[in-house]
């Protein structure tokens, strides 16, 4: 019998990146969020989960074997973030019917496990690169910690298996995301070459020279599949990156020549891209007017404040994998070829040029 899975945030990245493999495996798929979407194989579920009753309302009579949770809400201070964060996590699921046999609940947090969240960014003492789960949380207070307690207290009550997994950024397609660095890059390109700029990098010197990693939403979205369906990955946090690590100075490179670029010689000072962009709205609407673009709006595209806290980081950034390849989840996926995808995929919905 087909299985039955919740996708929460489906509309996300990440969350339809999982509903699109979940359908292909042959799984009945709700989709969840605000304003759901209509992608191939869901069934949509409208709710906003900062209404408990009527979160609960909108999941009567479904009765997951797995739930992934996939979406958070940004809000102006960590506080906000701890308390709005957790109360939809809470809300989900409280208002899910209670098992009635083997529920799993995935929950996808990232790196700032490690680092802090955005008002304490890389600051303070951190562990070790690259991180470690076993590396535990830091002497802060981050909404990705409020979030797994409630999944853990959830689960203590209920009696369901979890999973935790730690992205780091996130590479994949999705329109008005706030935490969007592929689209945001592919649209920074395409405004420089509408403008005849060179493609300034926009980070730091530790971003440039120092070795990282990235997350393709598939490769993310295997590991989440991975670890419903495997008893030894249950109750466990796993990091998920690509398998691969590079340098900025030879990514940066890899994705001007993709869109025909030169690139700006880097000094080692920051050029933001909320600076580099701050006015090139209307040049956008030309360019998507021009070109018959799905979406006009560059807000709606770009998310340069996230990308600029990513590539600003004073800091190396990598991940490992070992707990989760132990286990047997052995997938892999370039980091380039991810990028390279997704910028074909804007082509094909013409959400670029």
């Amino acid at each position: 019998m087909a299985k039955t899975a919740l996708v929460v945030g489906a509309s996300g990245i990440v969350g339809s990146a999982t509903a699109k493999l979940l359908v292909e495996q042959g799984w009945t798929v709700y989709g969840l969020a605000r304003r759901p979407t209509g992608q191939a194989g869901l069934r949509p579920i409208a709710a906003d989960l900062q209404d408990a009753a009527a979160t609960k309302s909108a999941l009567s009579g479904i009765h997951p074997d797995a739930v992934f949770i996939t979406t958070w809400l940004r809000q102006d201070s960590e506080a906000e973030n701890i308390r709005v964060n957790s109360a939809m996590v809470r809300n989900l699921l409280d208002g899910l019917p209670k098992p009635t046999g083997p529920r799993h609940v995935a929950l996808v947090t990232g790196l700032k496990h490690y680092l802090g969240p955005f008002e304490a960014y890389g600051k303070g003492t951190l562990p070790q690169t690259p991180f470690r789960e076993e590396q535990g949380r830091l002497d802060v207070e981050n909404f990705y910690y409020a979030q797994e307690d409630e999944v853990f207290a959830a689960a203590a009550r209920d009696g369901f298996s979890w999973s935790v997994h730690r992205p780091h950024t996130v590479i994949g397609k999705a329109v008005g995301n706030a935490m969007n660095m592929g689209t945001t890059l592919a649209v920074y390109a395409t405004l420089c070459r509408e403008t005849g700029r060179p493609l300034a990098f926009p980070g730091s010197a530790a971003q440039w020279s120092g070795l990282t990693d990235m997350t393709d939403a598939g490769q993310l979205a295997r590991q989440l599949l991975w670890a419903a369906e495997t008893p030894a990955a249950h109750d466990q946090a796993f990091n998920i990156v690509n398998g691969d690590v590079f340098r900025w100075a030879w990514m940066w490179g890899r994705i001007a020549d993709w869109f025909g670029l030169e690139v700006a010689p880097f000094d080692g000072t920051p050029r933001p891209l909320e600076q580099q962009m701050a006015n090139d709205g209307p040049t956008w609407r030309r360019i998507a007017e021009r070109e018959g673009l799905a979406e006009p709006d560059l807000t709606r595209l770009a998310s340069p404040w996230h990308t600029d806290a990513d590539l600003g980081r004073p800091i190396e950034v990598v991940t490992d994998m070992s707990k989760s390849r132990r286990l047997g989840f052995t997938a892999y996926q370039p980091t380039d070829d991810a990028f390279f995808a997704l910028f074909e995929q804007l082509r094909v919905d013409r959400l670029i040029p």
